[in-house]
């Protein structure tokens, strides 16, 4: 059943995230490129004045496809955005079915489009607008205030049947989904003043509470987000809560979100709203801790413990061909990259994340580049050129045994875990790599240059470009193309843009006075043991 979600990752990496106990085990060739044609420029080196317009020019150019997709995929009644659509961008192909991440991603794809000049004012504050009365009236749930995970963006009714294949669909509640949201009703009340009152009224009404498990880590004296709550007892595992104290019983995931991936926006967003505490955050693990109740891990990390708001936090780092960085769940692009395009966090925390996500795409262009030969370099969760919808990362940059593979062929490495488990060899060759665009625009902060020549190569090697700009993914050795266009994809790309060209503005319309008085100084206490390429 191909239920591939703009947000859905978060069902997607829900189920991939889950933290078990300390205890628990468990066709035709791409054109010729050579691996040297794209070389990590460093983001210090000065560009003339000429390049630097001809750079900012060509990401207008891709900003103006990029809008005309977010604009096709959303209904003009509702304005509430689809899921996808069909890479010709025609309105009979959009899908049936929209999230709360969707939504999110067109409210900043609009602040983005307004600020880079793309619409009017004007424009953007009637569309803006009508999402919102939209959003107001979507049936939510009563005793915690949070949005369903899927809606028909036409009708604006829960989903309760799947409109690809007719199977029922159980309402979930998506924690990570709706943090999404939140964030970007966030940064819509300081970006868009004359609908703050109402972004503030649905924001507000949100509980965060309602994921969080205070007894999650016993261990650290902190808690911890699940991954959502589902009203009615589902057929799998759950477990009946009640954190909020609404009085009204719910069935949460068994599992948590322990790691700092991507679900980390609904952590930020519940400790910037005064719902979590902030030492939530430091009960999050960096790595698992270097002892061998921990080796069914990726890798054995070095670090060392220190406390933190009165937490113990093990402080580790992966090793990946001579660099060391705090890896993510499954070692893809969004994981790390996603959440900065609105929270600051690698000048907040400029001496851990702002150390980490540069060598964290310095270590995806290497994979690419140098290891895998590919010649091409961006893995992140995507549709699959195959068909379907896939999970991919670099497997050596994640935390998880398993990973997300770049290859269709799934081909992972077990460097094992010294003194407790014992490594398996390393590929001798990669498969055909999957690399989406999206991923190079999240990584434009930090390596324009590189970003750039991959985007390029792609384009030009590949048909790879259509009417929305940049489709979804390329398996760069079949040469397939997935020529679809998805509502979380392009709004990744409509937000790194929109900063790039705006000088970041979405990141300043979310970090307004008061969410910066609550985050910023969790974030700048760390110092992160990151060693970069050489």
């Amino acid at each position: 059943m191909r239920r591939r979600h703009t947000a859905v990752l978060a069902a997607c990496l829900a189920l991939v995230a889950a933290v078990p106990s300390p205890a628990s085990a468990t066709p035709s060739p791409a054109p010729s490129v050579s691996p040297s044609a794209s070389p990590l420029v460093s983001p210090d080196v000065p560009l003339t004045t000429s390049a630097a317009g001809r750079q900012r020019e060509l990401l207008r150019r891709y900003a103006v496809d990029t809008w005309k997709s977010m604009d096709a995929m959303t209904d003009p009644a509702t304005g509430l955005p689809s899921d996808k659509i069909d890479g010709s961008l025609d309105p009979a192909t959009r899908a049936k079915v929209t999230s709360p991440t969707n939504i999110a991603t067109y409210l900043w794809s609009t602040v983005a489009a307004r600020d880079t000049h793309l619409i009017s004012r004007g424009e953007a504050l009637r569309r803006v607008t009508r999402t919102l009365a939209s959003t107001a009236r979507l049936e939510r749930h009563a005793p915690t205030g949070q949005f369903y995970n899927w809606y028909d963006p036409r009708t604006l009714e829960i989903v309760r049947t799947w409109p690809e294949n007719g199977s029922a669909v159980q309402p979930f509640l998506s924690s990570v989904d709706n943090g999404w949201l939140a964030a970007s009703l966030m940064m819509i009340r300081s970006a868009v003043p004359e609908v703050s009152k109402q972004a503030g009224a649905l924001v507000n009404g949100m509980d965060f509470e309602s994921y969080y498990d205070p007894q999650a880590r016993p261990d650290a004296g902190t808690g911890l987000l699940r991954g959502g709550f589902w009203p009615e007892k589902p057929t799998g595992c759950s477990v009946e809560s009640d954190y909020n104290d609404s009085g009204t019983k719910v069935h949460s995931t068994c599992h948590h979100y322990g790691a700092l991936t991507e679900a980390r926006i609904a952590s930020y967003v519940g400790i910037a709203l005064g719902q979590l505490p902030p030492e939530h955050y430091y009960g999050m693990w960096r790595t698992f801790p270097d002892t061998c109740d921990w080796s069914w891990a990726e890798q054995k990390p070095v670090g060392t413990w220190r406390t933190y708001m009165g937490v113990n936090v093990f402080e580790g780092t992966y090793g990946y061909r001579g660099m060391r960085l705090v890896p993510t769940w499954g070692g893809s692009m969004f994981e790390e990259l996603m959440v900065t395009q609105l929270v600051p966090e690698d000048v907040w925390g400029a001496r851990s994340w702002g150390r980490n996500q540069p060598v964290y795409i310095a270590a995806q262009i290497e994979h690419g580049m140098n290891e895998a030969k590919y010649g091409y370099w961006g893995f992140s969760p995507s549709n699959d050129p195959a068909g379907g919808y896939r999970e991919y990362g670099v497997d050596a940059i994640g935390m998880d045994t398993p990973g997300y593979t770049s290859d269709q062929e799934r081909t992972s490495v077990d460097y094992g875990f010294e003194g407790c488990r014992e490594g398996q060899p390393e590929p001798e060759s990669y498969g055909d790599g999957v690399v989406t665009p999206h991923a190079s625009f999240l990584a434009l902060r930090h390596a324009p240059d590189a970003a750039l020549g991959n985007l390029a190569r792609l384009r030009a090697n590949f048909d790879s470009y259509g009417p929305g700009g940049f489709y979804d993914a390329v398996a760069v050795r079949s040469g397939k193309v997935a020529k679809q266009y998805l509502a979380l994809d392009q709004g990744m790309i409509m937000i790194a843009l929109g900063n790039a060209l705006a000088d970041d503005s979405l990141r300043r319309h979310f970090a307004t006075r008061d969410v910066t008085a609550r985050l910023a100084p969790v974030l700048r206490q760390e110092e992160w043991a990151v060693v970069p390429p050489k």
